[in-house]
C-alpha cells in the first residue's frame, strides 16, 4: 500500500481517522458545486462515514496534501460481490480552490499505482450526470462508459470503467 508519495510540494498518503472531519468538509465543498438544489443527505453523518471508510480494513482512503492541508481525497475498495480483480472508486474529490492545479491528476495516478500493486485489472465508478467537470476529468484519465452497466431510465449517475493494466 502507498504510505506516502511525494510530488514536488504535493504529498499523497493514506488518510488517518483523525482527519475525517477535514475530509468530510472537503467532500461537502466539492459536491456542492454540482448539486444545484443543495446536497442530498444533508443530515447524513459524513464525518462518521469517512471515519468508517478510513478504518475499513479492506478499503483505502488516500489524501493529497499540499502545504500541510488536505486538497484532495480518494476512497476505493473492491465492492461487495464483485470479482477480486475489480476495484470501485467510491469517492474522488479535489477542493474546488485547487481545481486545475494537477492535484486530481496526481491523486488519480496514485490510485492507479495502488490498484496495480494490489493486482486489480479493472476499476469502476459512478459519476453524477450533472457533474460535467468530473466526467471530463475521468475521460482525460482514460475512463470510458461501462458497457456492462448502462444507466437506467431516470438514473442520475453514469457508470464508467477503467482498464487498470491499460488494456
Amino acid at each position: 500500500m502507498i504510505s506516502e508519495r511525494v510530488k514536488g510540494a504535493l504529498v499523497i498518503r493514506t488518510a488517518v481517522s483523525a482527519e475525517a472531519e477535514v475530509i468530510a468538509d472537503l467532500h461537502a465543498r466539492a459536491r456542492s458545486t454540482y448539486y444545484p438544489d443543495g446536497l442530498p443527505q444533508a443530515d447524513f453523518d459524513w464525518v462518521e462515514a469517512w471515519r468508517g471508510s478510513i478504518e475499513r480494513p479492506d478499503g483505502h482512503v488516500l489524501c493529497a496534501v499540499e502545504q500541510g492541508r488536505i486538497a484532495g481525497i480518494a476512497s476505493f475498495r473492491t465492492p461487495d460481490g464483485a470479482p477480486a480483480e475489480t476495484v470501485k472508486l467510491f469517492q474522488f474529490h479535489v477542493d474546488p480552490g485547487h481545481w486545475r492545479s494537477g492535484i486530481g491528476t496526481a491523486l488519480h495516478a496514485a490510485c492507479v499505482e495502488e490498484w496495480r500493486a494490489d493486482g486489480k485489472r479493472a476499476a469502476v465508478l459512478d459519476v453524477h450526470v450533472d457533474n460535467r467537470r468530473a466526467q471530463a476529468f475521468y475521460t482525460r484519465q482514460g475512463w470510458v462508459p461501462d458497457p456492462g452497466n448502462p444507466p437506467a431510465e431516470g438514473d442520475h449517475h453514469l457508470f464508467l470503467r477503467y482498464a487498470v493494466g491499460g488494456e
